[in-house]
């Protein structure tokens, strides 16, 4: 019995503590970047083209927050373009600041996605659950532009795909995940 205890302990231990955003890839492009995760354990700034890479950059926000009142998103939220008051959600960052070119790609989740906010208006309503140490510049320009496609895998829904031709400023939109299941509630 001691030994199960131990070994117990040492898994829960050995657990990640954060793994919201699992990774990515870039399937096809023009360029040369690759799929990058920041840590926002270390402060840094996004937008105003301060990245200018080839590279598909994915970070958490705040994670397991209960929405005490609606989120309307742009994309899933259901038939009623919303998640929900009481809904549980996790908030994630996901863009593109190259120069100029195109990616064709996706990001992996821990918990299945229930919307994203893909234009300015949706952006700047849910900026509350953004309290990262990210400091985020021109927030005017944030979202996708004429030509950007972004969607959930049908028949994955923990998998976010994208199809964005980059230019300055980038592209940048925020996708809610269901609760994760690796992260406290806050």
């Amino acid at each position: 019995m001691i030994r199960f205890f131990a070994a117990l302990s040492l898994c829960l231990a050995a657990a990640p503590v954060s793994a919201f955003v699992l990774g990515g890839e870039i399937v096809q492009q023009t360029g040369s970047g690759q799929f990058v995760k920041l840590d926002t354990d270390t402060p840094f700034a996004v937008g105003a083209d301060t990245f200018n890479t080839d590279h598909l950059y994915a970070f958490d926000e705040d994670q397991n927050i209960l929405l005490i009142e609606p989120i309307r998103v742009d994309i899933g939220g259901g038939d009623l373009g919303a998640i929900v008051s009481g809904t549980i959600v996790a908030s994630h960052y996901v863009f593109f600041d190259s120069i100029n070119g195109t990616h064709y790609g996706y990001v992996d989740f821990d918990a299945p996605i229930l919307g994203i906010a893909a234009f300015q208006e949706s952006m700047a309503a849910t900026d509350f659950l953004a309290n990262t140490s990210v400091t985020y510049l021109s927030l005017e320009l944030r979202g996708l532009e004429r030509g950007d496609h972004v969607w959930i895998d049908e028949a994955d829904p923990h998998r976010l795909w994208v199809y964005w031709a980059g230019s300055s400023p980038g592209d940048y939109i925020r996708v809610f995940t269901a609760q994760s299941s690796s992260a406290p509630l806050m």
